[in-house]
């Protein structure tokens, strides 16, 4: 519970204007969203918050949920993964957009810019954070959009039906742990796949009828298991058919809510149309959140941030070259 409120604590206070450093191990590391990728070092995260406050001076931490938990193992990842102190938060940078951001028009009026963290916490400070601003989201708020549109239905992101995300003050690491597992057991069925028949992969029963799967802009939000199918799984199914989880670097449940991730998530072979591009046989990684919300010991809501622009880049379209031409600044040269 400690770490819980002290890290809730030390990153509103960076967001109200504080130096990361009062939070951050001088050599600490972050891997955030595409076109930032690995940083390193104190100097590196006050960089990336200069330039998020440049833009949006107003800014608001706004957290739907918050989460505290030691990492579960993943054997297919680094050992010291294992019951690693971490947090995870997901929610909103809530602002006035007065600046242009990554090549973003400034609209000068409010926005709220979808985000994702994870931290593992050494000595109450943080020593590597995992960071995914949906950028394309901005995007599309800035009415910019630069790819195909999306099949599942856009809009900012809700808060957990029960409204209880957010307790800093509070962890219950026994039911956490439960529904970690019922996580694990979805994921498990996932990969029965026959590459044939969808019902192959028998996991209906840790779903709610009704389950709202939000994810990342380019992809959008679907309800149920036919909407799910329909405006995500099928077509990820035909895209990359030889997709494989590559391990979590996080792994941990707290009350009624679990979080997964890995950087990547997923590797996979590109050999399908996906989100409007056409297959290329390139292989690529996914970098990857999923934030679960069990309701009654079933999955009834999950968020999925996932780094589009980096999946779309490693299959020959950057989003940002095509912004930059979409605003009168095309390449002239090869």
């Amino acid at each position: 519970m400690h770490i819980k409120r002290h890290v809730y604590d030390l990153l509103h206070a960076i967001a109200q204007g504080e130096d990361p450093a009062t939070a951050y191990h001088d050599d600490a590391a972050l891997w955030a969203s595409h076109p930032w990728n690995e940083q390193q070092g104190i100097d590196a995260i006050r960089r990336l918050w200069a330039e998020l406050r440049h833009s949006f001076p107003d800014l608001e931490r706004r957290d739907l949920i918050f989460l505290a938990g030691r990492s579960f193992e993943d054997t297919r990842t680094d050992p010291a993964f294992t019951n690693r102190p971490m947090i995870a938060a997901l929610g909103h940078i809530q602002a006035t957009f007065v600046h242009d951001f990554m090549g973003i028009p400034a609209t000068h009026g409010a926005i709220m810019l979808r985000t994702c963290e994870a931290h593992h916490v050494v000595d109450d400070k943080i020593a590597h954070t995992y960071l995914m601003i949906d950028l394309l989201d901005l995007m599309d708020q800035a009415g910019v959009w630069p790819m195909a549109p999306m099949l599942g239905a856009p809009g900012i992101w809700p808060g957990p039906s029960t409204n209880d995300g957010v307790l800093p003050d509070h962890t219950d690491p026994e039911t956490g742990a439960n529904s970690f597992q019922t996580v694990m057991g979805m994921h498990a069925a996932l990969g029965n796949f026959d590459g044939k028949d969808l019902d192959s992969m028998d996991h209906r029963a840790f779903w709610t009828d009704n389950f709202m799967y939000y994810a990342g802009a380019g992809i959008g939000a679907s309800r149920g298991l036919n909407g799910f199918r329909a405006h995500h799984q099928i077509p990820f199914l035909k895209a990359f058919p030889d997709r494989k989880g590559a391990g979590h670097y996080i792994r941990i449940g707290d009350g009624n809510y679990a979080v997964t991730a890995g950087w990547p998530s997923v590797q996979a072979t590109h050999t399908g149309p996906f989100l409007g591009m056409t297959p290329t046989g390139r292989k690529i990684d996914m970098r990857v959140m999923d934030f679960y919300h069990l309701s009654g010991g079933k999955i009834s809501e999950n968020w999925l941030p996932i780094d589009i622009p980096h999946m779309a880049l490693q299959m020959g379209f950057d989003v940002f070259d095509r912004l930059k031409h979409m605003r009168g600044q095309p390449n002239l040269t090869l």
